[in-house]
């Protein structure tokens, strides 16, 4: 009769009368595992069996470290991918600091020709605030930042500017201090491949980009001042608040509320904060910026034979409003952006309609391009004709002009 023993509580696993494990403590360690036990008669297996059994825990120990491994490996992959991935992707402010940085590299050319260091003189010298540049001169000298300005102009054109305005603090060192009051924009003309469109071509892909666009001006709406701050005195605490508004126009990704942070009277000049403490809005300390909306139509004679012309809104704003008149012939450059519609009828809600208006950096009209420049060769030959002897400039020029036509000669 075999020798009855207590059967041993098995550390990892528990097997049934068949040898299949139940289950099994994964916190422990195989090491001071022992042979398995025969639960029902309490004795050890024989030796073949227990032979089997030993192999099996080896092979079971072996798969668990390789999970255990691989689960561990799988999380340190993704620790690193996250690492990784954060430490490639910039912050949007630093990305906007290194545009600034290669933007201000481009206007500070006094070691090349000088250019734009020249036209930034000249434009404070005049007293504008807008840096017109070629895209060609852009492309020449940074390729990327020409590509970026087609594809994402916010972002650049913010990077831009932001050189510009550094430069301006370069060249006139005494405007150090009202330079953070002040704002600089820069425009933008030449080549721009397959962005230069007509109204027609315009279309949803074009959304977000820049583009070119060619028409005539059909109407223009009146100058308006848009508020960009506003001022408000409270005499019962003696305390002044401000409050800056941004619409979905500007460059601001989070526009503001475009209502005031008080209500109004009857009179429309007291007003209330939180607390019902009566305001005063000082019109005089708030800031305004000047706004225009004007429709150009496609050209006559671009427009495809018995098809009506289609015409896009332009927005402009500060130095570009009253750049144009209805019937002008012009040339836009600006960003191609979707904006909300008009509320209409509530009923309708099936589809949503967004408006589209070009943004724009740039106003070029196409009558003023078209004047001659005059060369310096060309001027070297005024100058030597006026000096000619023997006859004077208003008598060759009237025999110039077609004397058989106006019936001198």
């Amino acid at each position: 009769m075999p020798e009855c023993r207590k059967p041993l509580q098995p550390s990892l696993a528990c097997r049934d009368t068949n040898h299949n494990t139940v289950g099994m403590n994964q916190q422990q360690t195989f090491q001071d595992c022992t042979p398995p036990m025969n639960l029902q008669y309490g004795r050890r297996f024989d030796d073949e069996q227990g032979r089997k059994n030993c192999e099996r825990l080896k092979l079971l120990k072996l798969l668990m470290r390789v999970s255990v491994e691989k689960d561990r490996g799988s999380h340190i992959s993704s620790y690193l991918r996250n690492l990784s991935y954060s430490t490639v992707k910039m912050d949007h402010e630093q990305e906007i600091r290194v545009m600034q940085r290669e933007y201000f590299d481009f206007l500070d050319d006094e070691a090349d020709q000088g250019i734009y260091s020249t036209t930034v003189s000249r434009m404070l010298e005049d007293g504008q605030n807008r840096l017109i540049v070629d895209m060609v001169d852009l492309r020449k000298k940074n390729r990327k930042r020409a590509e970026g300005l087609l594809k994402a102009p916010v972002d650049e054109l913010i990077a831009f500017q932001g050189a510009l305005k550094e430069m301006v603090g370069l060249l006139k060192p005494e405007l150090a201090k009202e330079l953070s009051n002040m704002e600089f924009f820069v425009g933008l003309e030449g080549t721009f491949g397959s962005k230069h469109v007509s109204p027609r071509s315009l279309s949803s892909r074009f959304l977000g980009s820049l583009v070119c666009c060619d028409g005539i001006v059909t109407k223009c709406t009146t100058i308006k001042p848009k508020v960009v701050k506003s001022v408000h005195y409270c005499p019962a605490t003696q305390r002044t608040m401000e409050r800056r508004y941004t619409d979905l126009t500007s460059s601001d990704p989070f526009p503001s509320s475009a209502s005031y942070p008080t209500k109004t009277d009857v009179i429309g000049i007291l007003m209330q904060d939180e607390d019902g403490n009566p305001l005063e809005t000082e019109y005089g300390l708030s800031s305004y910026k000047d706004h225009q909306i004007f429709s150009i139509q496609e050209m006559p004679e671009k427009a495809p034979a018995g098809q009506l012309p289609r015409s896009v809104d332009v927005m402009v704003e500060h130095s570009l409003v009253d750049s144009c008149k209805p019937g002008d012939r012009v040339q836009v450059v600006g960003e191609f952006r979707c904006l909300p519609s008009k509320q209409g009828n509530p009923s309708t809600k099936t589809t949503v309609s967004l408006r589209s208006i070009i943004l724009a950096n740039n106003v070029i009209t196409m009558s003023k391009a078209a004047d001659v420049n005059i060369t310096t060769e060309e001027f070297t030959k005024i100058r030597s004709f006026a000096k000619q002897n023997g006859r004077t400039v208003f008598d060759t020029l009237a025999r110039s002009l077609a004397p058989s036509i106006h019936g001198h000669e």
